[in-house]
């Protein structure tokens, strides 16, 4: 069973920074893909940003371009986003996926809400 745990969300103004972070655990983490994705209230699913197994290769919405930047450290098995120039839209459950995109495994997600 996958086991994927997220950490780092909170309360933040506009225009401020944080930094998520997503333990993985139970499966081989450098063989995979890893994604956020993110869920706003009333809102469906979306895709944020992915990275491939190596860390070598990101791709990301248009709307996190140049604010967001994921990264991975498959020494401790662990995903990051962090998330700079926070504006009152990104706030959603932000959620670490297995694979590219929205159809794989998640985590229980942590909130991120940027409100002044």
């Amino acid at each position: 069973e996958v086991q994927l745990v997220e950490s780092g969300g909170g309360l933040v103004q506009p225009g401020g920074s944080l930094r998520l972070s997503c333990a993985a655990s139970v499966f081989t983490f450098s063989s995979y893909g890893m994604s956020w994705v993110r869920q706003a209230p009333g809102k469906g699913l979306e895709w944020v940003s992915s990275v491939d197994g190596g860390g070598g290769v990101t791709r990301y919405s248009e709307s996190v371009k140049g604010r967001f930047t994921i990264s991975r450290d498959n020494a401790k098995n662990t995903l990051y986003l962090q998330l700079n120039s926070l504006k009152t839209e990104d706030t959603a459950m932000y959620y670490c996926a297995r694979g590219w995109g929205l159809g794989g495994p998640r985590g229980q997600g942590t909130q991120v809400t940027v409100s002044s």
